[in-house]
């Protein structure tokens, strides 16, 4: 028996590769598949089927295409309904991979179809269950992405706390549980760091599985649910109705362009110029109204929060040699426009006398003089609303990066704006869009909130925790 978790985690996002007697089967598959296909290969094994636990919000998976290129059998749970060939599983149907027995668990809540899958070993002792968003570590999957007229959040909680005490809680303490995503996801609200554990562990520490009745159950797993990203209800009707092959995607993606086709093409199109190198590099020089999201950081889930077209099409600023990388996790997130990339990168740009534009990033020292020498400036903190409520600087206003393009109407683009977040990640993201929409006096501080309270900045100048702005 073999249980290998591949875990990815600029998507915080955990897949399965299970085999036994020449035979394998993937669970919740990210969208690029020639990894599963070499291992299985390697291993000398057949790809027999792919489990789907739901129907993902957070990514696009890979299921349409590794059935096609491995002949495996696409399996979804009860409820399901696909535009594309899938069989879907009753609840208790078992599926055989070598010696090894797969039991299907309907375990609505996160989703109707949600589905558990059982593993039990050679010896038929119950091993694992692979959770998909119905349990994580320390958390369970927010109940408010299925919702409908007839269904509420609520609704949808209680379905998640009858699934759990049904199916879940009755296996055996021993049992390791494997679930879809860890920390850093947005499809629950508290994961831990970790991205497995013992079932038994999981009853003592998950402040969902030690809910006394349905009515806390409920109130605890809903409080504090921020609104999901703008793109997952696009992925979740890509998941259900197929896309286009990740093989196409690079085919149209994977062109070099040198810099006066980019910008032709650029100008022609409307396409949207993404730049992903590192923040500060970034800083230095960019091509003007271009937008900074850095491979280094949480791309995939940012472009899918900010970009609000999926079908946007896409020229790309890499590193030399990342280009293939970022259409990838483009791809994951459902973004298949990418129609070229600058050839030689920004260099090339310089090299041939075209227009730069630069964002001004200071330290947190020198921010800290800006702070002292004047009696009020504009500064914007675009951490997420829970970071800001626990400790932030005084008289800095939350405006977090996920609702940019709601808050950035009421700033005036005559004033002078520093922005920071954690560590300089998002607002370098932040800075980036506001200078394509014409606030020119925009001011990063490097380093962010963490480099920010090192200084010599008073004690007294921090709120902890206060009300957000």
């Amino acid at each position: 028996m073999k249980i290998e978790q591949i875990y990815t985690g600029c998507l915080a996002e955990a897949a399965y590769y299970i085999e036994s007697n020449g035979e394998a089967a993937i669970i919740d598959p990210l969208r690029e598949v020639t990894p599963y296909l070499n291992k299985a290969e390697q291993n000398g094994a057949t790809i027999k089927y792919i489990f789907e636990t739901h129907f993902h919000a957070d990514f696009v998976s890979g299921h349409i295409d590794l059935a096609e290129k491995s002949g495996a059998t696409i399996i979804y749970g009860p409820t399901a309904k696909t535009d594309f060939k899938s069989h879907i599983a009753r609840d208790g149907e078992q599926f055989k991979i070598g010696q090894l027995t797969i039991t299907t668990l309907h375990t609505p809540g996160h989703t109707l179809e949600s589905t558990t899958y059982l593993l039990t070993d050679e010896d038929g002792r119950d091993y694992c269950i692979f959770t998909g968003d119905t349990l994580f570590i320390g958390d369970v999957g927010r109940p408010d992405l299925a919702q409908n007229g007839d269904l509420t959040v609520d609704d949808l909680a209680g379905l998640l706390y009858d699934s759990l005490t049904a199916k879940i809680k009755p296996l055996a303490d021993d049992v390791i549980v494997y679930p879809a995503h860890g920390a850093g996801s947005a499809c629950g609200k508290s994961m831990s760091k970790e991205t497995s554990d013992t079932l038994g562990h999981q009853k003592q520490v998950n402040y969902a599985l030690r809910a006394s009745s349905k009515e806390q159950f409920i109130k605890e797993v809903t409080d504090g649910i921020l609104p999901p990203p703008q793109y997952f209800a696009k992925n979740v009707a890509m998941n259900k109705g197929g896309y286009e092959s990740i093989d196409d995607v690079y085919k149209k993606g994977l062109i070099a362009l040198d810099p006066q086709a980019f910008e032709n093409i650029a100008n022609q199109t409307g396409a949207l110029v993404l730049d992903t190198r590192d923040p500060q590099v970034f800083a230095k020089a960019f091509i003007p109204n271009s937008i900074n999201i850095g491979l280094n950081g949480q791309f995939a889930p940012w472009v899918g929060a900010l970009i609000t077209d999926l079908k946007q099409e896409i020229l790309l600023i890499t590193d030399a040699g990342k280009e293939e990388e970022a259409i990838t996790r483009l791809a994951r997130v459902g973004y298949d426009n990418t129609i070229g990339y600058l050839k030689g990168g920004i260099a090339a740009w310089e090299a041939s006398c075209k227009e730069i534009d630069s964002v001004s990033s200071i330290s947190a020292a020198q921010f800290e003089a800006a702070v002292i020498a004047v009696d009020h400036l504009n500064a914007l903190d675009v951490r997420k609303p829970g970071e800001y409520e626990t400790e932030h600087l005084e008289n800095t206003l939350t405006r977090p990066l996920d609702y940019i393009n709601e808050w950035t109407r009421a700033l005036n683009p005559q004033e002078t704006y520093y922005i920071h977040c954690a560590g300089g990640y998002r607002s370098m993201i932040a800075a980036s869009i506001l200078k394509s929409r014409g606030f020119e006096n925009i001011i990063d501080v490097a380093g962010g909130y963490e480099a920010i309270k090192a200084t010599g900045l008073k004690k007294t100048d921090f709120a902890c925790p206060s009300k957000a702005l």
